[in-house]
């Protein structure tokens, strides 16, 4: 084997080994100074990696109309969600939810989970993180 074709096998396997870091991406796109309470319908729950992703169909005639459609909210990796109580069960398609988020800045129904308000009141978060109970919103009506 010459010197450039062990040079090539390198390159190649790294190019290899950071590819899946490209396909990942941050949370930049969020605008996390304002919340978004989003109270609908859940139609789709996907536990995957790298994200999960609630799928949320919100009725017209809420609190915020501007609020009503179908939003994909997305969570962190499906390990974190683990260790905050959430599993691949935690909603089925139907279920009602209220989920606290981040909305696009685009304005596009896309958010950023910080944590659900289960009908029992209490909170599940999308991480360790915990928002601070002065700013974040703790129902609908935002």
């Amino acid at each position: 084997m010459n010197l450039k074709t062990i040079g090539l096998f390198a390159a190649s396997v790294l190019l290899c080994a950071t590819t899946p870091v490209f396909a990942h991406h941050s949370f930049a796109m969020f605008d996390n100074s304002k919340w978004l309470t989003l109270k609908g319908t859940v139609v789709e729950y996907r536990w995957e990696n790298p994200h999960m992703h609630i799928i949320v169909k919100v009725p017209p005639g809420g609190d915020n109309p501007s609020a009503a459609g179908t939003w994909d909210i997305e969570g962190a990796a499906v390990n974190i969600m683990s260790r905050q109580g959430w599993s691949k069960i935690s909603y089925k398609p139907g279920d009602p939810i209220t989920a606290v988020t981040h909305a696009m800045k685009d304005g596009s129904k896309g958010a950023s989970l910080s944590y659900v308000i289960k009908p029992d009141g209490s909170h599940m978060y999308m991480n360790e993180s915990r928002p601070d109970q002065q700013q974040a919103p703790s129902g609908p009506g935002n």
